[in-house]
């Protein structure tokens, strides 16, 4: 048989045409591990219902740290290795949780042992969806992110604090929370706290901070039963009253019963006491309030917020926590050292989280900066 010039025998053809087809499928290799590793972002419980070795970004909020399969710890975190996401910022049953393994690239950021405030935080987090812990996991974890750019540190606002620590981190917070502030009157109040201390079970009700109770917005006033306006610094604690300036800095009101209101009184905080009828869990003597474990670390914040913002600068009195009670008119309160231990006890939660960030967005324009970084309570007051 005589073959035409350029003409190829049958398995030179079949060779050729082998090898045009292994070409065209390397060709179009790389488009497909690209698409491979583009994830779309999903929640905790389709991450839980996915757990096939797959790559994903997850979004939930920071609720904990695990310990064990079913055990995830919300304060005193025992290391840096791994944290809980969940798809709501309150979630207590472990098995909605997904365990996030924390490599040493992201530890200084997203560990719980020193960033504690990032609980009630919602994250993007990227990885490996396979079980932590013998738990539905997410492992070999490669990005880590707050949605929103929120986190624990907003922005730039505390760049002027960067590197301080102690009298010189204080006096920076001080002019960082006190510039643009914008300064309401009592009876404005009103109306700010029903919606920073809105109940997120009920928006027609406002959480009672004592109490823990959730009261209709609508009953505030004077009756027994009614909330009103508790200063978490007791005003007769320097003197300040409730005309504009500390006596209307709503970081510090809360609304809570007139009569357990009546029982704190002006008395300072330290533990012990006996129990108070109508707040479970707080108790209160001769001199001294005790509130209920899961708002100790908030009325820690708030009292050293007032210390940081009034400093006796504005011709207010010079607000500051001593290690005492029965501190009468003075404008002193007590006692530092048990309020640096509720603030390390009971870290800021998503409700104390949303409070700061409302009366930044919306009222006064300024933060709790222990709020923000609870772990410059320790830097000012070591």
């Amino acid at each position: 048989m005589t073959l035409f010039s350029g003409e190829h025998p049958p398995t030179t053809r079949r060779r050729t045409a082998l090898g045009l087809a292994v070409g065209l499928i390397l060709a179009l290799l790389p488009f497909q591990a690209a698409t491979a590793s583009t994830t779309a972002t999903i929640t905790v419980a389709t991450a839980i219902s996915t757990q096939n070795g797959s790559t994903a970004t997850v979004q939930g909020y920071v609720v904990g740290q695990p310990t064990s399969t079913t055990t995830v710890v919300t304060s005193n975190y025992p290391n840096d290795y791994a944290l809980a996401l969940a798809d709501t910022a309150g979630e207590s049953s472990t098995s909605k949780m997904l365990y996030v393994q924390i490599p040493d690239a992201f530890r200084s950021s997203y560990r719980l042992q020193s960033n504690p405030g990032l609980r009630g935080t919602q994250i993007q987090v990227t990885g490996t969806l396979t079980a932590y812990f013998s738990h539905p996991g997410l492992k070999y974890t490669t990005a880590f992110s707050t949605v929103g750019g929120g986190g624990t540190d907003p922005g730039d606002y505390y760049a002027d604090a960067a590197g301080k620590t102690g009298a010189q981190l204080k006096a920076a917070l001080h002019t960082i929370i006190s510039r643009n502030v914008t300064t309401l009157t009592y009876d404005q109040v009103w109306n700010a706290i029903k919606d920073t201390d809105q109940d997120p079970g009920n928006t027609d009700n406002v959480i009672l901070i004592y109490s823990g109770r959730s009261q209709s917005k609508s009953l505030n006033g004077g009756d027994p039963d009614d909330w009103n306006r508790e200063h978490v610094w007791a005003k007769s604690h320097g003197d300040f009253g409730t005309t504009p300036g500390p006596g209307t800095d709503i970081h510090h009101l809360r609304p809570e019963d007139v009569t357990v209101n009546s029982t704190r009184g002006n008395k300072d905080f330290d533990n012990g006491g006996t129990a108070v009828s109508e707040a479970p869990g707080s108790y209160t003597d001769s001199d001294s309030f005790e509130p209920r474990n899961a708002v100790k670390g908030d009325v820690a914040r708030m009292i050293l917020y007032m210390a940081v913002r009034w400093d006796g600068g504005d011709g207010y009195a010079d607000l500051e926590p001593n290690d005492s009670v029965n501190d009468g008119t003075a404008p002193y309160i007590g006692k530092l050292s048990v309020l640096k231990a509720w603030s390390a006890q009971d870290p800021p939660d998503a409700f104390e989280q949303r409070r700061n960030q409302v009366i930044f967005d919306k009222y006064q324009h300024n933060r709790n900066p222990f709020v923000d970084h609870p772990e410059w309570v320790s830097a000012i007051w070591n």
